[in-house]
């Protein structure tokens, strides 16, 4: 038994570094410090700037603002036209016929066939 080679022992790993808060993920660390506890929005990645700027810089981001919401509101239409025409489509193969029921000839009920009747 003096010829039995012992396992060689690992220490084990080192535990993992705690939570900041629960259920929160795991949020990378900014420069300048400050968490969001600290007044003065140190933590923001995108603070405040430091003074007003001038008119010309204002009217361009106001400009790119617009033009990105118009953007954004002409593919939102597009989309939403897009989809019902799809719908549409899809309800026609489905129905074999138009599926928009005020666009359906009437139906027959007892009313119409004893009107037809009458004339």
């Amino acid at each position: 038994m003096a010829n039995r080679q012992e396992k060689p022992i690992t220490p084990p790993p080192p535990p993992p570094p705690p939570q900041a808060a629960e259920g929160g993920g795991a949020r990378p660390r900014l420069p300048g410090g400050g968490g969001a506890g600290h007044a003065g929005g140190a933590g923001y990645p995108n603070p405040p700037d430091a003074a007003v700027p001038d008119a010309a810089t204002l009217r361009d981001q106001w400009r790119f603002a617009v033009r990105q919401y118009s953007r954004w509101y002409s593919h939102a239409w597009g989309t939403a036209i897009l989809a019902g025409a799809a719908f549409f489509a899809l309800g026609w193969l489905v129905k074999g016929s138009n599926p928009l029921p005020s666009r359906a000839e009437p139906h027959d009920t007892n009313a119409n066939v004893v009107a037809k009747e009458e004339r």
